[in-house]
């Protein structure tokens, strides 16, 4: 026979009230009695049972990642990140993709939840960055934490975990400042993110610091997509006075310019260097490997499930309590696409 919460509770001599507060990892409990209910846990091979949690109290222990991004590796590292905090936690998890241009997206989220009974939501952008879908969640009082491209809080009033994209790209640009470039284009992800305005903030900042002039015709609009590196090459290379470097809003941008670059017979980095962002593994596969920045996207949002648990938690004790915001700052990764010997 399986191992019931009771046995744990018998063998560790506590209540079974005491069992379930160090399943769900909560704070009040003390160390010591944490360690004798585990070692029974380990002894007794005991599982929770998350199906039975759901259906016999108010509490539910399942979140939802929603999620709309063509990036396959992005939502892979995402979805993995949430599921082995929800496992560590004792929480299932739901997976959600939906199209965020979509006129009745927010009308879908809200029957997913109504059918699935949920703890909360985990949102990446676009639709973390939506203030129609955030509404619509407040109105329904859905528990939910952003992971959104910024560096502050401001006044949220749910948990948000920030990307600071802006810094992460001025690093990037600096660095092919420092390499003796002076015309740096840039190719634009989509327009509708905020990952993709607060990188070329960044790429801006860094042009001022070093008293370089701001050139419109460098920056090229495009969206997160491999294809778009390609066009934007197409489109720089044409300038009568070309860029000798080129950061691509992501690595797929970046591995599609230097795609074009190679068909064009320019050497990279000697002709062209070439810079994208999130060290995905288009940024690895690509020849020369890409200078880019290291962003934890498991890490993230590993970050964001436990935040949001936490923030449920906090809330049934202390519904005044104040918010708590997670911050990364992704790391410069130099490569061979923008050093030559």
């Amino acid at each position: 026979m399986k191992s019931t919460i009771k046995d744990v509770a018998n063998l560790a001599g506590v209540s079974f009230k005491t069992v379930s507060r160090v399943i769900n990892k909560e704070s009040s409990v003390k160390p010591e009695t944490v360690e004798k209910v585990n070692k029974a846990i380990e002894q007794l091979r005991y599982q929770p049972n998350t199906s039975a949690r759901n259906l016999a109290g108010t509490s539910a222990y399942a979140l939802a990642y929603v999620y709309d991004n063509p990036n396959a590796y992005y939502v892979i590292s995402m979805q993995n990140g949430i599921l082995n905090e929800c496992r560590e936690r004792g929480y299932e998890l739901i997976i959600h993709p939906c199209n965020s241009s979509d006129a009745n997206v927010l009308e879908e989220i809200i029957a997913m939840i109504k059918k699935s009974q949920l703890a909360g939501i985990v949102l990446s952008p676009p639709l973390s960055e939506m203030q129609s879908v955030l509404d619509g969640l407040d109105e329904l009082n859905v528990n939910y934490v952003r992971i959104i491209s910024g560096s502050k809080a401001g006044d949220e009033k749910k948990p948000c975990v920030f990307v600071n994209d802006r810094a992460a790209a001025q690093n990037i640009t600096r660095h092919l400042i420092q390499q003796g470039h002076r015309r740096i284009g840039f190719i634009c992800g989509d327009k509708g993110h905020k990952s993709t305005d607060e990188r070329l903030l960044g790429y801006k900042n860094a042009l001022a610091e070093e008293g370089l002039e701001f050139d419109n015709a460098l920056v090229v609009d495009g969206t997160y997509s491999f294809e778009a590196g390609v066009n934007g090459f197409k489109t720089l290379s044409a300038l009568d006075n070309k860029p000798t470097a080129i950061f691509g809003c992501n690595d797929e941008i970046a591995s599609g310019a230097l795609f074009a670059a190679r068909l064009n017979e320019v050497d990279v980095p000697r002709e062209l260097a070439i810079a994208g962002f999130e060290n995905s593994p288009f940024s690895r596969q690509t020849w020369p490997k890409l200078t880019t920045a290291a962003q934890p996207n498991d890490m993230i949002a590993k970050t964001a499930a436990s935040t949001l648990i936490d923030f449920i938690k906090k809330k049934k004790s202390e519904p005044s309590a104040a918010i708590n915001h997670q911050i990364f700052e992704p790391e410069l990764v130099v490569r061979e696409s923008t050093q030559h010997s």
